[in-house]
């Protein structure tokens, strides 16, 4: 209980202030995905362990990456790019419903759904790719889904999805104003 409410006040926090386009974000995402790490092993939630190892890397990359001016203006994917990462995000689920089934994972499709299409939404969000909003509106939603359908529900996880829902909302039309002034961090 004490893990998830830390992964939850770290989620809060960096879910705004990646909202309003500071770099910062990426200390608490850092903090939040050790955190969740530790909980998806409790939870025997096997594709969302891995997602948290792999974004404590990622973390250090945005926040790095943030920092090059070359790099910090926020742009939109283009139609081939939404194809792709709509395809990808489709092959690498069923890939991973596939592995994740065959273990003692509780929800097997939900967990490959939302392990897969959070490893596109980072990326993007990483890019600054205002079409990373879109995505991870969706992967909250089935989020939520996955933490109230859980053995032992998730409570405060759900709630902070649920918020992150309303957030990828605001941050969408945010980012997509500040892509419009061209506002870099």
């Amino acid at each position: 209980m004490l893990l998830e409410g830390l992964c939850t006040i770290f989620g809060l926090v960096q879910g705004v202030l990646v909202a309003i386009n500071k770099r910062s974000n990426w200390i608490f995402y850092v903090m939040q995905m050790g955190g969740l790490l530790i909980f998806s092993l409790i939870n025997h939630l096997y594709g969302d362990a891995v997602n948290s190892l792999i974004y404590l890397i990622i973390g250090v990359v945005g926040f790095i990456r943030w920092s090059q001016e070359d790099k910090s203006q926020i742009t939109a994917c283009d139609a081939i790019q939404r194809v792709d990462y709509a395809i990808t995000i489709v092959v690498a689920t069923s890939i991973a419903f596939y592995v994740l089934r065959k273990t003692n994972d509780p929800l097997p499709f939900l967990d490959a759904f939302t392990s897969v299409s959070s490893f596109v939404a980072t990326y993007f969000m990483v890019t600054k790719k205002l079409d990373a909003w879109i995505i991870w509106f969706v992967n909250d939603v089935f989020y939520v889904i996955e933490y109230f359908l859980l053995p032992d529900q998730a409570i405060m996880l759900a709630v902070l999805n649920m918020i992150w829902t309303g957030l990828a909302v605001y941050s969408f039309f945010n980012w997509r104003r500040l892509m419009k002034e061209g506002e870099s961090v």
